[in-house]
C-alpha cells in the first residue's frame, strides 16, 4: 500500500484491492483507490468497534436504561472557552437548503434553486446501485467545475451563473460499498463516498474559493465524530490540502446523539460547520431504540409533528448548543412537497412548509432543508423576515434555553393514537418506497409527501413495535400488505406491477417490520437486492 509519500504517484490499483463491478477508471483512479484502502485499513477497525458498540448499548436500552447526558464528558460541555472553527465565507448564509441524491438532472435544478446550499445525498435519498454510486461521483466532479449539464426530453440543463454552495452527505458508518474490497472485505460505504470526493475534487473546490464541505450521518456518539474527524485529517494529508480545509454539518438523527451534542461538536471542532436536525430520522430512532418499551410507543407517524414535547426539546437544545460553541444550526426537512398538477395540494404544502419555517427562524436556527426548488421561496421568506440582511443569527444564545434528560425523553403526545388508517399508510408507504428504491430511485414522491430511506424507516419500525406492543398481530399486517399489493396493481397495470419490484418490495417489508429480531436497518437486507 502506497503511503501519502507516493500518493500521487501510483500507476495501478494498489495492491490488496478488489473491483467487484464493472470498470470506471475514471472515477476507481489509482490516487482514489490508494486513498480508499488507506483510510479503510487505518480506521475500519475502530468502525467495527463502534458499530459493534451500537449493539451492546442497544441491549442495555432494551434492559431499561435510558440515556443521560455522559459524565466522562461533562468537563467538554462545561468549559466556557472553546468554539468551532471561524465560519468560511461561503458557509455564512445557509438560510435555505435544498437536498436531493447525486443524480444528475436533479442537481443541476437543485444548484440552480435559488438555495444558499445543495446538499448531494449519498445515502438517504439515494439508492446505492453501483451504476448511482459512479455516476453520482462524476456528477460531483463536474458541477464542482461547473461544467455538469444535460440534454434530455428535448430539453437542456445547465447551471446559472449563480448557483448553490455544494456539500455532499456520504453513506453512515453502517454501510458498506461491496463492489470494492480492500484485503478481502467490503469497504465502508462512507470513507468509499468521501475518499472519492475528497481526490477528485478537493483542491478544485479550494481553487474556486469553496472547499469540501460535507454532511455526516446517523452518528450515535461523539466517538463515531471523531473517527470521522480521524478520516479528515488523514485525506487533507494525502491529497494536500491544508488541515481545517473540510467543513463539516453533523446530522443530529439519533437520540443516543442528542445526548452528545456539545462533544460532536468537540470532535469536529476545528473541522465543523454546525448541527442539524435530522428529524425523520431521529423520530426512527426514538421508535427503534425504546421499541420494547411500552411507555415510548409512538402514535401515527402524521402525528409526531416537531411541536411534540421530545421533538420541541430536542430542537431548542440544538439551537442553544450551537450558538454558545459558534456553529450553525441547520432545521430539518418538511416532508411536503407542491403538485405542478393540482393548485390544492401546492396550496397545502405552502402553507404547511411556511408555518415549519417559521417556527425555526422564531427558534433561532440559521437555515433550513427543503426538498423541491418550488418550496425554495417559502421558506426563504421566513428566513429572510428574521434574519434580514443577517447572514445567521448565531449571536443569539438562547440562555433561555435549558433542556433535561427527562424531557429529550417525554413521548407524550396529547390526543396520539395508533389507529387502522395509520398502519395502512405506514405498510403502503413502506412497501412502495421500497420498490422504489429496489429499481434505483432513493428520493420518491408518494401520497404528496417526499420519502426517502428515513421516513421509511419510521413505517417500517412503527409497525414492528405496534405489533410486539400488541397494537396488531402479523397476520392482520400481512392482509394489509395484500390489500396494499392490489391497490398498487390496479393503479399502475399488470405490466407496471411486474417491472415495480412490487412483490418484491412486499417481501422486504414484512421480514423487516415482523422479524423476531428487529433489523437495524432496512437498507442492510435491500442493498443485497440491488445491483
Amino acid at each position: 500500500m502506497a503511503r501519502t509519500n507516493d500518493f500521487e504517484t501510483a500507476s495501478t490499483i494498489p495492491s490488496g484491492v478488489t473491483i467487484v463491478g464493472p470498470p470506471a477508471d475514471d472515477v476507481l483512479t489509482p490516487e482514489a483507490l490508494a486513498l480508499v484502502a488507506r483510510l479503510q485499513r487505518e480506521l475500519g477497525p475502530l468502525r467495527r468497534e463502534l458499530l459493534a458498540a451500537r449493539v451492546q448499548r442497544q441491549a442495555r436500552l432494551d434492559a431499561g436504561e435510558l440515556p443521560d447526558f455522559l459524565e466522562s464528558t461533562r468537563s467538554v460541555r462545561e468549559d466556557p472557552k472553546w468554539q468551532v472553527a471561524p465560519v468560511v465565507p461561503d458557509l455564512a448564509d445557509r438560510r435555505v437548503e435544498i437536498t436531493g441524491p447525486v443524480e444528475r438532472k436533479m442537481m443541476i435544478n437543485a444548484l440552480n434553486s435559488g438555495a444558499r446550499v445543495f446538499m448531494a445525498d449519498c445515502e438517504d435519498a439515494n439508492s446505492p446501485t453501483w451504476e448511482n454510486i459512479i455516476q453520482g461521483q462524476r456528477n460531483l466532479r463536474d458541477a464542482v467545475r461547473r461544467t455538469i449539464s444535460l440534454e434530455t426530453g428535448g430539453k437542456s440543463y445547465k447551471l446559472n451563473d449563480k448557483i448553490a454552495t455544494l456539500l455532499l452527505r456520504p453513506r453512515g458508518w453502517h454501510m458498506v460499498e461491496r463492489h470494492v474490497l480492500v484485503d478481502g472485505e467490503p469497504v465502508s460505504g462512507g470513507l468509499f463516498d468521501f475518499a472519492l470526493h475528497m481526490v477528485h475534487n478537493a483542491k478544485e473546490a479550494v481553487a474556486r474559493g469553496s472547499g469540501p464541505y460535507f454532511y455526516l450521518p446517523k452518528m450515535e456518539s461523539h466517538l463515531e465524530a471523531r473517527l470521522w474527524n480521524d478520516a479528515f485529517l488523514i485525506a487533507q494529508e494525502a491529497v494536500r490540502v491544508p488541515r481545517g480545509t473540510i467543513r463539516a454539518t453533523v446530522l443530529i438523527e439519533t437520540i443516543l446523539a442528542a445526548f452528545e451534542m456539545e462533544e460532536i461538536l468537540y470532535e469536529l471542532r476545528e473541522h465543523s460547520a454546525g448541527l442539524n436536525a435530522g428529524r425523520w430520522d431521529y423520530i426512527f430512532s426514538m421508535i427503534k431504540k425504546f421499541r420494547r418499551r411500552s411507555d415510548m410507543v409512538l402514535p401515527d407517524r402524521s402525528q409526531v409533528t416537531m411541536a411534540v414535547p421530545f421533538m420541541r426539546a430536542y430542537a431548542q437544545l440544538m439551537v442553544k448548543t450551537c450558538h454558545k460553541r459558534g456553529a450553525h444550526a441547520i432545521g430539518g426537512m418538511a416532508a411536503f412537497i407542491p403538485s405542478r398538477k393540482d393548485p390544492e395540494v401546492t396550496r397545502i404544502a405552502l402553507e404547511k412548509v411556511a408555518e415549519d419555517k417559521k417556527r425555526e427562524a422564531g427558534d433561532g436556527f440559521d437555515g433550513t432543508w427543503v426538498a423541491h426548488p418550488d418550496l425554495v421561496p417559502a421558506a426563504m421568506a421566513q428566513f429572510d423576515a428574521v434574519l434580514g440582511a443577517k447572514p445567521n443569527q448565531i449571536d443569539r444564545k438562547r440562555d433561555d434555553v435549558h433542556v433535561t434528560a427527562k424531557q429529550l425523553l417525554d413521548t407524550t403526545i396529547a390526543g396520539g393514537n395508533v389507529t387502522e388508517a395509520g398502519l395502512h399508510t405506514n405498510v403502503s408507504v413502506g412497501i412502495r418506497y421500497v420498490a422504489s428504491w429496489l429499481n434505483g430511485v432513493g428520493a420518491a414522491a408518494i401520497d404528496n409527501l417526499m420519502e426517502d430511506a428515513a421516513t421509511a424507516e419510521i413505517s417500517r419500525s412503527q409497525v414492528w413495535q405496534w405489533v410486539r406492543q400488541g397494537k396488531f398481530t402479523p397476520e392482520h399486517v400481512r392482509e394489509v400488505e395484500r390489500e396494499v399489493l392490489a391497490d398498487v396493481k390496479k393503479t399502475v397495470g399488470d405490466q407496471g406491477f411486474a417491472s415495480g419490484r412490487y412483490e418484491e418490495a412486499a417481501k422486504l417489508f414484512d421480514q423487516v417490520a415482523l422479524a423476531d429480531d428487529f433489523p437495524e436497518f432496512l437498507t442492510t437486507p435491500a442493498y443485497q437486492l440491488i445491483d
